[in-house]
């Protein structure tokens, strides 16, 4: 999926900095609180944010904690690693990266609804997230209830607003433990069953940050997890100037894939051709590495726009453009682009893709709280949709053929200079994402479970599955969901004056009346059938790039 995701972002960034702006970027809602993560300097890299104070408290359910690892530091500067061989070469010390050891965005919190339990996968684990009432706080626990093993992300909230199984009606706490088992006897030994711990659900760390929900995957890491700080927005997205939007979608292709994608500037212009780039306008792209290491890697271009990347591991992404734009009424203008998106391995084949941007510049083009942002946020996520989509098809044709070509038991990351090749600086920081994966990642994700055995999605789904919008982001869209609601309505509200109006037409002897109530028919038959049109655009709308003149 492109981590470019903010339309005119990168139909502007790719270009030659031409005044003429591009669509909308895609999106990140204005409650945002964030700190600055890029330093001034030519050089792209993070300051170490403060600790949010609103992590979760421990449960009463926890076991020995793991061997904790050394934590590894951020380098100011690295040196350049401008050759091709050199991005797959030894280094002298090479340092495993802790999976688990980790915050992960999970949700924005606007698309999350206090009122009902929601599933997720993080690193093949299933989990359930809920709205604690009593103190006022999102919790994740593991999506089984300790009694037999129902998932408790098909429960509820009960009266007490606790989350309530569905199966046998067992209750549990914001802190995991059992409140009410509804076949235990009142008395002797059942009654005590409910104080057990092994009554207890398993609870995971959780922290709201910026709009968004991250979960630490280890129910035995609270310690790490309270040392630990959550990936940062920069602090741009609290500024003024600056028009912020976002969207998730969850994507049938693989973390790594995902990965790929989003380290490559460079495809904007032909996989996404009018919607945030066009063909004519592709270039050199001379990347450059400034530093790498455990913690990811950081680079930039040179020259005008200027397009600053980082990779802050596991799943953090950052793209920082700047503009040095000349307008004919008000000269000399700076434009600054943020695309900031979090990659989350779901499970094997499967993403969870967080997108958060920001522009300081034709702010009312994008959705936001001021009077004069009229774009609705759904609409938004029409054009962002189509970048997903532009996507869609080729990544899951490379993820297969990546998978036939490495089906000897290979890894594709060592692989990757031989099956491949990149002979422009414009693949930079796609070697480096692959060196690092090799080289600190262990290739892929820890994930939880066995995962050897299963078929990726990619091989076996079709195009229209893979391309299926409802179930991958409207669902999961408060915004789009709301929206896809009311234009049903309004359909059938259409719909129903239209067999009235056209019932009525003969009644009135009057003929202008006549023609008039015809008319009201006509009118409210077009205006469903295109609400009726419109609604593919929460569903389904075929890519063909071929047919994008």
């Amino acid at each position: 999926m492109a981590v470019l995701h903010s339309t005119s972002a990168l139909a502007i960034t790719l270009a030659s900095a031409s005044p003429s702006p591009s669509p909308s970027p895609s999106s990140r809602s204005k409650n945002l609180k964030a700190i600055p993560v890029f330093s001034s300097t030519n050089t792209t890299l993070f300051a170490k944010p403060n600790k949010p104070r609103n992590l979760s408290l421990l449960p009463p359910r926890v076991a020995a904690p793991p061997t904790i690892e050394s934590e590894q530091s951020i380098p100011e500067t690295g040196k350049d690693d401008t050759e091709d061989e050199n991005e797959f070469g030894d280094e002298s010390s090479s340092s495993k990266f802790s999976w688990r050891d980790h915050w992960y965005p999970v949700s924005l919190i606007e698309d999350l609804d206090p009122s009902l339990p929601t599933p997720f996968q993080l690193l093949g684990r299933e989990i359930v997230l809920w709205y604690d009432k009593s103190n006022s706080q999102w919790v994740a626990f593991d999506d089984k209830c300790p009694h037999r093993l129902a998932p408790l992300s098909e429960g509820r909230l009960d009266e007490d607003g606790n989350l309530q199984c569905s199966y046998h009606g067992w209750s549990f706490d914001g802190c995991g433990s059992c409140t009410k088992i509804p076949q235990a006897s009142p008395q002797g030994p059942e009654a005590r069953a409910v104080k057990s711990p092994r009554a207890c659900a398993t609870r995971f760390p959780t922290m709201v940050s910026q709009g968004l929900l991250f979960v630490w995957p280890d129910e035995n890491g609270w310690e790490k997890a309270n040392a630990a700080s959550p990936p940062m927005l920069p602090d741009d997205f609290e500024k003024p100037e600056f028009a912020t939007v976002n969207i998730q979608r969850d994507l049938f292709y693989g973390y790594d894939t995902l990965m790929e994608n989003v380290s490559d500037p460079s495809h904007i212009d032909f996989a996404h051709h009018k919607v945030t780039g066009r063909r004519d306008r592709a270039k050199p792209l001379p990347f450059k590495l400034e530093s790498k290491g455990p913690w990811g890697f950081a680079g930039a271009n040179d020259g005008n726009p200027r397009i600053s990347s980082k990779f802050v591991a596991p799943c953090y992404y950052m793209n920082k453009i700047e503009i040095d734009a000349k307008l004919p009424v008000v000269g000399a203008q700076k434009w600054v682009i943020w695309i900031c998106s979090f990659n989350v391995p779901m499970a094997p084949g499967k993403t969870r893709s967080i997108v958060c941007s920001a522009r300081n510049f034709f702010q009312f083009t994008v959705p936001g709280p001021s009077w004069w942002q009229v774009v609705p946020r759904w609409y938004e996520h029409w054009t962002s949709n189509k970048v997903y989509d532009g996507d869609m098809i080729v990544l899951q044709g490379q993820e297969k053929i990546f998978l036939s070509e490495t089906r000897e038991g290979g890894d594709v990351n060592e692989q990757y200079t031989k099956i491949t090749f990149t002979p422009t600086q414009a693949d930079r920081f796609v070697l480096a994402f692959r060196n690092w994966l090799r080289r600190h990642g262990n290739s892929q994700p820890e994930w939880f479970g066995t995962t050897n055995q299963q078929q990726l999605p990619s091989t076996v789904l079709s195009k229209r599955q893979m391309l299926d919008r409802f179930e991958q982001h409207t669902l999961k869209c408060s915004s789009c969901k709301g929206a896809y609601t009311a234009f049903q309505t309004w359909q059938k509200i259409l719909i129903g004056a239209t067999v009235v109006f056209c019932a009525t037409t003969g009644i009135p002897s009057d003929t202008q009346l006549r023609i008039f109530l015809a008319g009201l028919a006509i009118i409210s038959a077009g205006l469903a059938f295109a609400l009726h049109e419109l609604q593919k655009n929460f569903v389904f709308v075929d890519y063909v790039h071929a047919e994008i003149d």
